[in-house]
């Protein structure tokens, strides 16, 4: 059985979020452009359903991140395997996430969590606060750019 899935994440900037998490996972940003192209000229969409974004045309308001090894569209540019889908809406964050992503360093990496943890603050993370669970482990409470928690370890 294939698994394919999407995780959706609310944003204010669904393009700018798209561009942290695919440098913070080593993702892909999806580009919609030839199925756009296809959309606009068949007239199921009008110029108002589309914006820039880097010199490349998206969807209004959406913009996705794939995993680069697993199966992609190549009409339409979505992944069929793990994304992140996000989508603008008007209202703000206002509470705690119940749910969230957890980033791991990579096993043996010299320097490990504490280099991961600045990379991530260099793409516009923030650090929230050090989790030491004795023997449990040991990590970091972070916020993307929008304020959405994720843990580092």
């Amino acid at each position: 059985m294939t698994l394919s899935w999407k995780l959706v994440i609310d944003s204010t900037n669904a393009p700018a979020l798209a561009d942290f998490w695919a440098s913070a996972l080593g993702y892909e940003v999806e580009d919609p452009g030839a199925l756009i192209e296809q959309l606009l000229a068949a007239g199921h969409i009008g110029e108002e359903a589309i914006a820039e974004h880097r010199g490349r045309k998206t969807f209004r308001g959406y913009a996705a991140v794939r995993h680069p090894e697993d199966p992609f569209d190549a009409t339409s540019g979505v992944g069929r395997g793990r994304r992140l889908l996000f989508q603008e809406v008007p209202e703000g964050k206002t509470g705690k996430n119940r749910l969230h992503i957890d980033v791991h360093s990579e096993p043996g990496a010299s320097g490990g969590r504490d280099e991961l943890v600045a990379r991530l603050e260099g793409l516009g993370a923030t650090r929230v606060r050090e989790v030491n669970q004795g023997p449990a482990g040991h990590w970091w409470i972070m916020q993307d750019p929008e304020g959405n928690e994720f843990c580092v370890s």
